[in-house]
């Protein structure tokens, strides 16, 4: 681990996008979440956060679609950012069956229920649009394993901490990371609910 023990499809990829290399960061966290901890990811842009997140996600769902539910749920800022990162995924999941999809607040909400009914593997929300969606039993969430948040400063901007935090009460068993550039006091209180034994992993170049 990170790259030489990834799934053959996700190495396939990566020889073809020829990244061979992982970067310094990559070494540390990605057998960190392979082997199931709850995490707080500290690191600053460009230290290959976001490429982390990608890999962990789909190594550890095997790049195989499964049922319906979806089994990872990865909150970001706004529409643009979920629209990012979910294109960023389909760049690694070419030779995988996993299904990505963004569920944000400036699209039909009875579409959304539609299209997440058809089935999907990872969801990559809004944290007000998974709220909503999930309030009006428009998503299953009972099949997740991993719970992700990617740059969480964003929680506090967008006072949206709360929205994030009510959703675990519905979760029995998760893997919980927390992708962010500054370790904030405020989640804390996550390490003594939902987060239990996290890990504080703070990398500096």
């Amino acid at each position: 681990m990170p790259f030489n023990k990834l799934i053959a499809p996700l190495q396939e990829t990566l020889s073809t996008i020829k990244f061979e290399t992982a970067l310094p960061f990559q070494k540390q966290i990605i057998p960190k979440i392979k082997a199931g901890a709850n995490l707080f990811a500290i690191a600053a842009n460009g230290s290959g956060k976001t490429t982390s997140l990608i890999l962990s996600v789909i190594q550890k769902l095997k790049g195989s679609a499964f049922e319906d539910a979806p089994r990872a749920l990865i909150f970001v800022k706004d529409k643009t950012a979920a629209l990012t990162l979910k294109q960023e995924f389909e760049r690694y999941t070419k030779n995988t069956t996993l299904r990505v999809y963004a569920l944000y607040e400036e699209y039909h909400i009875d579409k959304q229920r539609e299209e997440i009914y058809l089935g999907t593997d990872i969801v990559i929300a809004t944290p007000k649009r998974l709220n909503k969606i999930f309030y009006l039993n428009g998503i299953h969430l009972a099949k997740l394993q991993l719970f992700i948040v990617e740059d969480a400063e964003f929680l506090f901007k967008t006072n949206t901490m709360g929205e994030v935090s009510r959703i675990p009460e519905s979760i029995d068993k998760c893997q919980y990371i927390v992708f962010c550039s500054i370790f904030d006091k405020r989640f804390e209180r996550w390490k003594n609910t939902f987060m239990h034994n996290a890990q504080v992993l703070t990398f500096s170049h």
